[in-house]
């Protein structure tokens, strides 16, 4: 189950997501991570899933969304460890341009119908793609775009930055700048320097073409301070991003004493970041319960929370999408594939994610 959804996101739309790392595999042990505390902890880049298989996957699920009129507006590399780990990335990229323009119901009604049946059935042809965009333009294609998100820990890799430049739009974790504070928040791995970070993803920002979005992820008493929010908006400043979005933690997260900031503490780092980085926009309410059911319950399920949390009205509104009832819930959670988990007054469900039970 590599591809999931899709499902509702904040930042961009309704996104098919890519799971394209094992469970839990990751550069940074969050304290607020959604998906519990990692497993296993690395920073070298390997192969996890052949790029074909990847591209197989994904194209499955595109054409069942596009059987149940389901729309895409990105195909994002969002797993449950770092995308950036996975050294096919790029290469995944690339195949995945193929599927672009298969997503023909996202492309402007202005475009001749004669044209949009040729490409019928011919994603995989790059000559015939390659002639379509000489003959219509690049700015005419309007079809899924691809994003990554990365909790940027391996910016510093120029095979990374290489492999990002491919994308659509990329999201750089940013939740500090500050070495003590950086080590409490994401609890990184081995050698990884802060400093090395933050001069990679400098230099990815300056010859980037796609759009560049920023993530801060506040939480109470760690780094929602005046003096860090000042010095991290300094430095988003300098990375020009499109957006920089601020977060707070909205499910449950790895370590229970993890809060979010008060309101007003939330609206004054705004207010900061608005200061030197043009567009600012939240990150803390929920996304709502438009996830898309695709034909198997159970393995719709089970692939959207193995990365995305489900609130229980969101489950509950999947269910009359796809006319099924909770037994298959009831059944899942019986067999321990998926957990119940409460948060701030709300219940959760989320995969079991490589057998650990304590969430923290």
């Amino acid at each position: 189950m590599i591809a999931f959804g899709p499902v509702p996101s904040r930042r961009l739309g309704r996104s098919l997501g890519i799971n394209n790392i094992p469970p839990k595999i990751c550069t940074y042990a969050c304290v607020y991570c959604q998906l519990g505390r990692t497993i296993k902890m690395q920073m070298e880049r390997q192969p996890f899933y052949e790029p074909e298989e990847i591209l197989r996957d994904v194209r499955e699920k595109v054409e069942k969304a596009k059987e149940a009129r389901e729309p895409i507006d990105y195909l994002t590399f969002v797993p449950d460890g770092e995308p950036t780990l996975d050294i096919n990335l790029g290469r995944e990229i690339e195949l995945l341009r193929s599927l672009g323009i298969t997503g023909l119901w996202t492309l402007p009604i202005t475009f001749p119908q004669a044209k949009k049946n040729s490409l019928e059935g011919h994603s995989g042809d790059s000559q015939l793609v390659s002639s379509y965009l000489k003959a219509f333009g690049k700015s005419k294609v309007q079809g899924i775009k691809i994003a990554v998100i990365t909790n940027s820990s391996l910016m510093w890799r120029e095979d990374v930055r290489e492999a990002l430049m491919k994308a659509d739009w990329v999201s750089l974790k940013m939740d500090s700048v500050q070495e003590e504070t950086w080590r409490k928040v994401n609890r990184p791995y081995g050698t990884l320097r802060l400093d090395s970070i933050l001069d990679g993803a400098l230099q990815f920002a300056s010859k980037f073409k796609g759009e560049l979005a920023t993530e801060t992820m506040l939480v109470r008493g760690v780094n929602d301070g005046d003096d860090h929010i000042k010095d991290l908006a300094g430095f988003l400043a300098r990375l020009e991003p499109a957006v920089a979005y601020l977060a707070i933690p909205t499910r449950p997260p790895a370590e229970r004493w993890v809060q979010s900031p008060a309101e007003e503490v939330i609206n004054r780092a705004y207010q900061i970041f608005s200061g030197t980085v043009d567009r600012v926009e939240y990150l803390v309410g929920y996304e709502g319960n438009a996830f898309a059911f695709t034909g198997d319950v159970e393995e719709d399920l089970l692939s959207i929370t193995a990365v995305h949390p489900m609130r229980e009205d969101a489950v509950d509104e999947f269910l009359a999408r796809a006319g099924a009832d909770w037994t298959a819930v009831y059944q899942l959670v019986a067999q321990d594939r998926l957990v119940e988990a409460e948060y701030e007054g709300h219940r959760f469900y989320l995969r079991r994610l490589g057998g650990h039970k304590d969430r923290g």
